[in-house]
C-alpha cells in the first residue's frame, strides 16, 4: 500500500486528503498528485475554498519519504524529489482560492512547510511541530521561505537549529502558524465546518483578490524554491545524510 491523494467537492468546498502508511510521509508520486489536485481545485469554478487534510488521527505529515531519499542515486533525481515540496507550496500559493489546513497531529519537516503554506491553518493542542532536517544532514531550504513568511525568521531559526526538539502547538500558534488550536479533533472539525459555511457564502472575487494580496512579494518563488531544491539535493547525497538516514531506519 503506497498511499493516495483523493479529493471531492461538496457545497463549493474541495476537500483534498492525502495518506501514506508511513506516518503520512510524502514520496514524490504523492507530492505530484497533491500538486495536481490543488491546482485542479484552484481552477474549478465550482470550488470556493480548498480544505487540505491527511487521513487518520495520528501524524499530520512526517515530511519527505526517507526510503525514497535513500534510494536517490544522483543530484538530478534528488532535485526532482525535493522540488515536489516546492511544487506543492507553489500550487497553494497560486491557487486563487483560500486553502485551509486541518492539522490533526504532529507534523515534521515538509509537513510543517505545507501547514505554513496554507492560508488558514487549524490544529489540535497535541499538533506539535519540528524541523528535523539538520539532524539528517540537510536543511529546510525548500520550505524555509514559506515557514519564515508564516512564523518569522527568529522562530524559523530556532526550529532549524534545535532540529530534534518538538515545539508545542501552543508555541506554533503564538508564532502565527495556527490560527487556533483545539482540545479535540471533534472540536476542530466543528470549527472548520463553521468556517467553511461562512466562506462558501462569501464573494468569490473578493476572496480571489485577497488571496493574491496575501501572497504579494512571492512572485519569484517558482524559481527560488527550485533553486533551493538544488541545494538540498547535494546535501542529500552526502555520506553524512546517507549514514544518518540509515541509522534512523535501523531504530524503527
Amino acid at each position: 500500500m503506497e498511499g493516495y491523494v483523493k479529493s471531492n467537492i461538496k457545497n463549493g468546498i474541495s476537500i483534498i486528503t492525502f495518506f501514506h502508511p508511513q506516518s503520512n510521509s510524502l514520496p514524490s508520486v504523492l507530492l505530484k498528485q497533491l500538486t495536481d489536485e490543488i491546482t485542479k481545485a484552484g481552477n474549478d469554478e465550482n470550488v470556493k475554498v480548498i480544505l487540505l487534510q491527511s487521513e487518520g488521527d495520528g501524524v499530520f505529515c512526517a515530511g519527505g519519504s526517507f526510503d525514497e531519499i535513500l534510494a536517490i542515486q544522483n543530484a538530478e533525481s534528488a532535485k526532482l524529489f525535493f522540488s515536489g515540496f516546492a511544487n506543492v507550496i507553489n500550487a497553494i500559493r497560486k491557487a486563487p482560492k483560500f486553502v485551509i489546513a486541518r492539522v490533526q497531529g504532529k507534523t515534521v519537516g515538509g509537513g510543517v512547510g505545507i501547514a505554513c503554506a496554507a492560508d488558514y491553518t487549524l490544529g489540535i493542542d497535541s499538533a506539535s511541530i519540528k524541523l528535523s532536517e539538520l539532524a539528517i544532514g540537510i536543511g529546510a531550504f525548500v520550505i524555509g521561505p514559506v515557514v519564515i513568511r508564516k512564523i518569522g525568521q527568529s522562530a524559523y531559526t530556532s526550529l532549524s537549529i534545535n532540529a530534534t526538539e518538538w515545539r508545542s502547538a501552543q508555541w506554533a500558534m503564538e508564532k502565527g502558524l495556527y490560527a487556533d488550536i483545539y482540545k479535540t479533533i471533534e472540536e476542530m472539525d466543528t470549527a472548520i465546518a463553521a468556517l467553511k459555511e461562512k466562506l462558501s457564502k462569501s464573494n468569490p472575487e473578493a476572496m480571489k483578490m485577497l488571496k493574491k494580496d496575501f501572497w504579494t512579494g512571492t512572485e519569484n518563488w517558482d524559481t527560488i524554491l527550485i533553486e533551493k531544491a538544488a541545494i538540498v539535493s547535494k546535501l542529500a547525497l552526502s555520506d553524512f545524510t546517507i549514514h544518518a538516514l540509515t541509522k534512523f531506519k535501523q531504530k524503527k
